[in-house]
């Protein structure tokens, strides 16, 4: 037999092509040669084209009664074992109350009824359809993103008010296969104190997350999702004991990746006690304990400026700057989330254009040694309390950001608005995202030729570099941007600066900033936008 050639036709009397031939579409994107043969095909003639194309694999399709099904495949079957042609993979394409018949049969290798996950799809033509073994499942993001790609993970924020609940939702999650990192959220008490379980307040227990308490809540967790396609998890940082959650993160759950900041969870945001200068420190030593133990890392500042209403300036130069400490602290994976939607209000052209100015700054990093993996997710502010509304921003949002061509979609549940994700919602809207990535997965049009994304692309881009030049001449040392008296000057010079910060101790809080024919510009104090080098040159910056 030939190798990478699928073909396919509809069983019987069915007319119903859409299935096999969605099947022989996505193969193509795999590399194999298709050869479709058409509705109502006989078993006989599906067999004798067998013979004269000698493909790798099969796909055939029906979906109209039992009955006649039944007497489809038997005939089908006698015509595969007389001629020994059970050595390569048969597929059937059905609905689901012909399921049971196709089963009994036992003449199908993979069985498609449109509720499986796509991911079961895909591995239909890139490996064994029905994994069971832990082994089976890549158990490293670099190796997980090598196996999907160009389809990309899907990862999802999950933590009930109880270790209970939690360890019960990560295995109804992992059972679903629909989930390829689940990331824990643990509540406010277990980020700040849990290595000073004395200072923890009680009465704020399951606040915003998992009261994990313990190390072996931790490990409750990882082995509750050691089912389905067992998925890679991970989990915040903490915002006190950076370093120490690291090493349990590392030990308990093998963390997929670190998420860690530049300047926030600090007294900057109020997650922490720690005065900006301390944090940056010790933040700046967890990526590296990150880094050293073998995990990627991801520096999630920039979001954090924009859903403080920071100029775009701000958000693309702390992308860039976040990228660039962590390679130049060793990092050989990065993984570079792009959070859409941030803040409510700006459209999506120029939310394209934004974020393709970030890709743009990041991509110049990336080399034999430095890998960059793309992340998309929805604004958190974006999402509206009104769930039915909030499924269609999810689907939205998801397609906007396949224009950036990810490698994993951070699922913002449709929940979000109104209160935390329960397990059966996870697997929705992880439904919902599989659903958009069957439709608009492939050729797209190319965003970067729309005139007025390519002209704010250009101008944010600009506008970020010009920034980064002022914070760079604030150092003296070989590298400003790895010099910690830089990047605390950073905000307390007002270079980095959000209106939202207004009062803040650390941070000037002065700029303003508008929505202005879709797109945030900062302002003065008539309301007229300020390109970036005048508002520098208000800081005392001179070009």
């Amino acid at each position: 037999m030939e190798s990478k050639k699928v073909l396919g036709a509809s069983l019987g009397t069915c007319v119903h092509v859409a299935g096999v031939y969605g099947f022989l579409t996505l193969a193509e994107r795999f590399g194999y040669q298709t050869v479709f043969l058409g509705p109502a095909r006989s078993p006989r003639e599906v067999v004798e084209a067998v013979f004269q194309e000698r493909p790798s694999m099969v796909i055939v399709g029906y979906r109209l009664t039992e009955c006649v099904a039944e007497r489809l495949f038997k005939e089908l079957q006698n015509l595969v074992t007389r001629h020994g042609l059970f050595r390569i993979p048969w597929v059937l394409s059905c609905t689901p109350q012909i399921e049971p018949v196709a089963r009994k049969s036992g003449l199908f290798t993979y069985i498609f009824t449109g509720r499986e996950p796509f991911s079961e799809i895909v591995a239909s033509l890139v490996g064994p359809g029905e994994e069971r073994k832990e082994d089976t499942y890549p158990g490293t993001l670099p190796e997980r993103i090598a196996a999907r790609y160009p389809f990309p993970l899907l990862r999802h924020h999950f933590g009930l008010p109880t270790v209970e609940e939690t360890v019960e939702g990560v295995r109804r999650i992992s059972e679903a296969k629909v989930v390829d990192v689940i990331s824990l959220g643990p509540d406010q008490n277990a980020q700040e104190f849990f290595f000073e379980p004395h200072r923890m307040d009680e009465t704020h227990k399951g606040a915003g997350g998992v009261p994990l308490r313990r190390r072996e809540d931790l490990v409750a967790i990882f082995e509750a999702s050691r089912r389905g396609n067992f998925p890679l998890l991970r989990c915040y940082s903490g915002t006190n004991h950076l370093k120490e959650w690291a090493h349990l993160l590392h030990e308990t759950i093998r963390i997929a990746w670190g998420a860690v900041p530049i300047f926030w969870y600090s007294e900057l945001d109020g997650r922490s006690k720690r005065p900006l200068p301390e944090a940056i420190r010790e933040n700046l030593e967890a990526m590296k304990t990150y880094i050293d133990l073998g995990v990627p890392i991801e520096v999630n500042d920039a979001h954090q400026w924009s859903l403080r209403g920071a100029p775009d300036s701000v958000a693309v130069a702390s992308f860039f700057l976040g990228a660039y400490i962590a390679k130049k602290l060793g990092a050989r994976y990065y993984v570079a989330q792009y959070m859409l939607n941030t803040p409510p209000g700006i459209v999506p052209r120029a939310d394209l254009a934004k974020m393709l100015a970030k890709k743009d700054l990041v991509q110049t990093l990336e080399d034999a040694t430095f890998t960059v993996f793309t992340q998309i997710r929805g604004g958190l502010a974006h999402f509206s309390p009104h769930l039915e509304i909030a499924k269609g921003q999810l689907a939205a949002s998801t397609f906007l950001g396949l224009f950036l061509r990810p490698h994993i979609v951070h699922v913002v549940n449709f929940s979000e608005g109104d209160h935390l994700a329960r397990p059966e919602e996870v697997i929705e809207s992880a439904h919902i995202v599989q659903g958009v990535l069957k439709d608009a997965l492939f050729d797209l049009p190319d965003a970067a030729k729309d005139p007025y994304i390519a002209e704010h692309r250009a101008r944010i881009k600009q506008e970020a570099l010009l920034l980064l030049e002022a914070l760079k001449s604030l150092g003296q040392e070989e590298d400003p941007f790895l010099d910690l008296g830089v990047l605390a000057g950073a905000v307390t010079r007002g270079l980095f600066d959000a209106p939202h910060l207004l009062g803040n101790p650390w941070a000037k809080g002065k700029i303003q900033t508008r929505i202005v024919e879709g797109m945030l510009y900062p302002v003065d104090e008539k309301g007229r936008v300020l390109s970036e080098e005048e508002r520098l040159r208000r800081l005392g910056f001179s070009f």
